[in-house]
């Protein structure tokens, strides 16, 4: 989708669609908005009138579409709820669910009046990117594998009007840099979505050496023969059942501060997780094809800092196996070697995620010694039961670093709770063969004994554990919980999170 900012009203501009926000009217107030006399004007008096009628409430959701008498189109009234709740998310939801209406309803042109968006708490340069988010992921459908789709919004225009002309430099810078975010997620969305028969692991590193070329990044892949050299026994113990081998790779991006902090970012990379020995019930285990969502973020939070020029420098590592059942795969009961050379004790061989993630943890630790370590995963089950399918659970052992990621969160609408870690959590993890075991014979906070397995490979490092298991992927039975900007599928939960971190870094640091 081509996104662009234009100065003029949007109701004079020759668009197949124009957006306009409203709020919520109280119960008792019938007096018609002056915010919409322009509207009201291009469609002849037949908003009022709608008004009137209380065909129009503003509530939350509320779609109203009016084509104008003289043929310029339609103009699609998006309801955003009471004044005083309006926040970004909501422009962000609004403009996903105005795209999404207009699929296949012949509209190839929106714009969007920002004005009616850019509201008290909310300046102009905020409105206009939640608008873009909304409007770049809302369009998103994955269709590599469709013989034919139904057209959509192909352009989208930010109208500033006489009311927010002299924010116009503001505005285009916030909506290029937002948008460049909105294509990583994109870009990820795509590679998420892939099937496990096509996204291998050497599928993966294929992906990382591409960015890499494209944007100048440094990437290095480590393969079965290396990873064995390097003992990184996690990785090849879950990914010893698989005809892929597994693979470990590392995309540098060298910062855009001469001396600014380094950041590593950490994925699971698990191409498919069948459990492996410990092997799943077969229903739902075809999504389990996203269980590579943490290893697809770290390569889209790359993508997204080489094109913005973040501050940081920015590590990732992608942990990448397929854990699958047959004669060589690992078993329970197994006692698995980590780089950093800490035994693992494996008790169920469908706990893999924190197997891997202890090679990658463990390699940028030594081998870069980062300021700070960010790994996401969809590691638990356990963290679906706690925080339901929208929000990713939070363990972090720094504060600062926490309560970045948490701001972070709060502005981009990719939403986190911080979850405790305690010696509690920590003793149920310790292992009475190896070092530590990677599954408890208790059933409860498997979220947070996973955080404590994975703490015993970062040392002293700041360090932040986002399970992202319930955010990662929408289902066809959470889909209508979700915000209109949640595909179905993949939806590269994070990419955005992230990404605002490193950018605030330079503000904060």
């Amino acid at each position: 989708m081509k996104v662009q900012v234009d100065r003029r009203e949007g109701l004079t501009a020759a668009t197949d669609a124009v957006a306009s926000g409203v709020f919520e009217r109280g119960e008792k107030d019938d007096s018609f908005p002056r915010t919409l006399a322009r509207e009201d004007d291009a469609v002849q008096g037949h908003l009022k009138a709608a008004w009137q009628r209380k065909e129009v409430k503003g509530k939350r959701k509320e779609l109203t579409v009016l084509h104008r008498p003289d043929g310029k189109g339609r103009i699609v009234l998006v309801g955003l709820g009471p004044r005083g709740r309006y926040e970004a998310e909501t422009a962000r939801r609004a403009a996903a669910e105005v795209v999404r209406a207009l699929k296949g309803k012949g509209a190839r042109t929106l714009a969007f009046r920002l004005s009616s968006f850019a509201v008290d708490r909310v300046d102009a340069e905020t409105a206009a990117q939640a608008l873009v988010d909304g409007a770049v992921l809302g369009g998103y459908e994955f269709v590599k594998y469709k013989a034919t789709t139904e057209g959509g919004v192909e352009e989208t225009t930010l109208h500033l009007g006489e009311e927010l002309s002299r924010e116009e430099a503001g505005v285009k810078k916030a909506v290029a840099e937002e948008f460049d975010v909105a294509d990583a997620v994109l870009w990820a969305r795509n590679l998420q979505n892939l099937p496990a028969d096509t996204a291998t692991p050497e599928r993966l590193a294929e992906e990382a050496r591409a960015l890499g070329k494209e944007l100048g990044l440094k990437v290095t892949v480590f393969d079965e023969a290396k990873l064995k050299e390097m003992g990184c026994g996690g990785i090849l113990a879950v990914g010893g059942g698989s005809v892929h081998p597994p693979r470990m790779i590392v995309v540098e991006y060298p910062g855009g501060a001469r001396r600014g902090r380094t950041v590593a970012v950490v994925g699971k990379g698990i191409t498919f997780d069948s459990g492996g020995i410990s092997i799943k019930p077969a229903p739902q285990m075809s999504n389990m094809k996203f269980d590579k969502s943490g290893a697809v973020a770290v390569l889209g939070i790359l993508r997204a800092a080489a094109t913005l020029k973040v501050a940081p420098k920015v590590v990732g590592v992608l942990c990448c196996a397929e854990n699958l059942p047959s004669g060589s795969a690992y078993r329970p009961g197994d006692v698995v070697r980590s780089f950093n050379g800490k035994t693992i004790e494996v008790l169920n061989t469908d706990a893999e995620g924190r197997v891997v993630l202890s090679d990658g943890l463990g390699y940028v630790v030594q081998q870069y010694r980062p300021d700070e370590v960010i790994d996401l995963a969809t590691l638990t089950g356990a963290q679906v039961v706690a925080l339901g399918d929208d929000m990713g659970g939070l363990v972090a052992n720094d504060e600062r670093l926490a309560q970045g990621l948490l701001a972070a969160a709060a502005a981009t609408g990719e939403p986190l709770w911080r979850m405790p870690l305690t010696d509690y959590h920590r003793e149920l993890v310790k292992s009475d063969v190896g070092d530590v075991r990677n599954s408890v014979e208790i059933p409860l906070a498997g979220m947070l004994t996973a955080s404590a397995f994975l703490e015993n490979f970062v040392g002293t490092t700041p360090w932040a554990h986002l399970d992202i298991a319930g955010p990662a992927y929408t289902t066809l039975s959470t889909k209508k919980y979700q915000p209109a900007y949640q595909n179905l599928g993949g939806v590269a939960f994070g990419v955005r999170l992230v990404t605002r971190y490193l950018r605030d870094l330079v503000r904060t640091s």
